[in-house]
Parts: C-alpha cells; sequence; structure tokens
C-alpha cells in the first residue's frame, strides 16, 4: 500500500509494518490515520504472502498518545455532526485488530494512552519495553476511558482495571504486563532485532510462533508498583460508588492510598461517575463490540455536556492545568444525569459482524 498522511507501510521479509508517522503530535491519531490503518489491516488480512502484522510508532517518545481529541473538541463545539465521525470509524478498527486473523505485534514503546492503548492491547501480541509510560487519563479531561477499555480494564486482576481507569495514571512495563494489556517485556533497543526476526518467519507461521519468536528477546520482570499495592487496590475499589471508593482511600494510612485519592479528586465527577458506571457494565458483558457500542452512545452524549471541553480547554488549549467542572462536586452528578449518557441507540457492527 502507498504511504497516507501521518501513517507509513512498510514490508520487511514477511511482516507488514504500519508506522504511525506524527512524531511531533506522539503519533496521535487522526481520522485519516484511523482509515489508512483500517484499510491497510484489510488488506494485509488475506495476503498469503504476509505472516504479521507489526505496529510501531515514528520517534522514540511514544508508540501513540492517543486520539487527536482537540480536532473532536473543536467540531464539537461548533456542533458540526462530523464530531462524532472519529470515533464511529476509530471504534470499529479497535473491534477490527481484536479479532485479527494474523499474529498483530503491537511495540508499545513508550507513551501509549488511550487511543494508542486501543491500537496495540486488543492485538494478539502485546510487547512493552523499559519505556512504555501507559494509561487510560481520560477522566483528567472531563472523558472516559474508551477504545474497548471497557471491555479491558474489568478484565484486570482484580480491581487493577479500576484504579486505571479513575485515576488514570500511568503505569509501567510491568504493570502493564500485570493488567492484562502486554504480553512481554522486550528491551527498546532490541527492538529492531525482534522484527528482522518475525520478518523471517514463513508466511503461515501463526500467532504460536510469533510468540514463541519474540519470547527469545523477553527479559524477566520485575513487580510494579501496581502489583505491590494490589490487596490495597483491591479492598478500596471494589465498591460500585465513586464515593465508597475515596472514603476506603481515605481510611487507608499509606501513600499509595494518599495519591489515589488526591488524583481522583482533581478528575471531573460526571467522568468518575460515568467510568465507574461502564466498567461495571463492562464486567458483564458479552463481548467487546458491546462495551464499543455503549462507549459510542456515552460519547455521543458527551459532546452535548460541558466537562469535555473544560477538560480539553484546560488540557490542550489554554493549558492552565485548572479545570472548572460542572457540576463540581460528586453529589451534585445525579444517577439520572449518567442514565442520560446510555439513552443513545443502535450499534457500529453490522449484525453478526
Amino acid at each position: 500500500m502507498e504511504d497516507a498522511e501521518h501513517v507509513r507501510f512498510e514490508r520487511q521479509g514477511s511482516a507488514a509494518i504500519v508506522r504511525l508517522d506524527r512524531p511531533r503530535a506522539l503519533n496521535s491519531l487522526t481520522l485519516p490515520m484511523v482509515r489508512a490503518m483500517k484499510a491497510a489491516l484489510v488488506r494485509h488480512a488475506t495476503d498469503a504472502s504476509i505472516s504479521c502484522v507489526v505496529l510501531t510508532g515514528e520517534g522514540e517518545r511514544g508508540l501513540c498518545a492517543g486520539g487527536d481529541v482537540r480536532i473532536v473538541h473543536d467540531l464539537g463545539r461548533r456542533g458540526d455532526p462530523e464530531a462524532t465521525r472519529f470515533w464511529r470509524e476509530e471504534f470499529p478498527l479497535n473491534a477490527l485488530i481484536a479479532r485479527y486473523p494474523k499474529p498483530y505485534v503491537a511495540l508499545m514503546d513508550g507513551i501509549t494512552m488511550g487511543g494508542g492503548v486501543g491500537l496495540s492491547a486488543h492485538g494478539s501480541l502485546r510487547i512493552v519495553t523499559e519505556r512504555t509510560r501507559l494509561a487510560m487519563p481520560e477522566t483528567g479531561i472531563g472523558y472516559f476511558p474508551d477504545v474497548g477499555a471497557t471491555w479491558l480494564l474489568p478484565r484486570a486482576p482484580g480491581e487493577a482495571g479500576t484504579w486505571m481507569g479513575l485515576a488514570g495514571s500511568e503505569i509501567g512495563a510491568a504493570d502493564a504486563i500485570h493488567a492484562g494489556l502486554a504480553d512481554l517485556l522486550v528491551p527498546s533497543a532490541r527492538l529492531g532485532e525482534l522484527v528482522a526476526a518475525l520478518a523471517g518467519l514463513p508466511p503461515d507461521a501463526g500467532q504460536d510462533r510469533a510468540v514463541e519468536t519474540a519470547a527469545r528477546f523477553a527479559v524477566p520482570v520485575e513487580g510494579g508498583v501496581l502489583a505491590r499495592n494490589a490487596a490495597l487496590v483491591d479492598r478500596t475499589f471494589r465498591f460500585d460508588s465513586v464515593a465508597e471508593i475515596l472514603t476506603a482511600l481515605a481510611a487507608e494510612a499509606d501513600p499509595f492510598a494518599a495519591e489515589a485519592l488526591a488524583t481522583i479528586g482533581r478528575r471531573s465527577p460526571t467522568s468518575l461517575k460515568l467510568t465507574l458506571r461502564l466498567l461495571r457494565l463492562g464486567r458483564d458483558s458479552a463481548g467487546l463490540e458491546e462495551c464499543l457500542d455503549r462507549e459510542f452512545a456515552a460519547a455521543v452524549h458527551l459532546l452535548t455536556q460541558h466537562d469535555f471541553y473544560e477538560g480539553v480547554r484546560a488540557a490542550l488549549i489554554d493549558k492552565d492545568r485548572a479545570p472548572k467542572w460542572s457540576p463540581a462536586t460528586l453529589d451534585a452528578v445525579s444517577d439520572a444525569a449518567v442514565d442520560a449518557y446510555f439513552a443513545g441507540g443502535g450499534s457500529l457492527f453490522p449484525q453478526g459482524g
């Protein structure tokens, strides 16, 4: 395939390389990038000469910092119906990755956040490095973890996913593996060797051979911060209301709990309640696509509300890091207000697709 704007496509032996190429924006996703990736994956799926697809990011800072929410912010502010188009096409790409028929190898080197997690954590072989910084930080901009995170995070051990979704804090390689969002730790200096080895596989190698090949470059994983605090996380984040979680954190005489309490206290109250509802619904869902449909309905309603615009303003436009949430407290966010995020119907996916 020919290169597209901010995405490059390469062949190395039997491996098809998809390289996100927007390094000045930390490879943040735009709609043309999403479309180019989908077209490439569809074509590679039926190409008998391709053994695997490898996703990587240009530059040394990260794979992908997420979707370009500034564009969505600007379209939504103008009431442009195209504001929802990005999610309408991004979410099916996440589903395509999750059910991809060939090994899909994501090199999660450096910053891998938000939409970058959607492009990587649904893959069949997720590689992290010593430089990986992974997060779903959406509650900090008045949004919520999307791209199928409400399917992935509830399947992390214990309440690790609840902590990730509400706090939005960064984790490293060890905790990414602990949370089930990555598989192997490979030193960043050896990623080139790994790709070359994958490129040397026969076209019909399959998933097992790809894993065996990657495992040759993997190093042991030491326990991360999240794993070390698993018992605390499980007992404080097990509740089905944000208020109860905060009360439980406040009762802990522990620096990890104090940091989580302070971090969550700065997040959008509406986003916190919406995120927890989505995570609990995701825990009982039948599959990823059900969660993506639910996330899309919530995202559409969110564009009619205050906090997303305020969060993006504070983080990306004025950069004062001082959002004024409305409502400003958890108590002021009613259950009915959260219910409204689920009123939309329809599906992003064809019947049986």
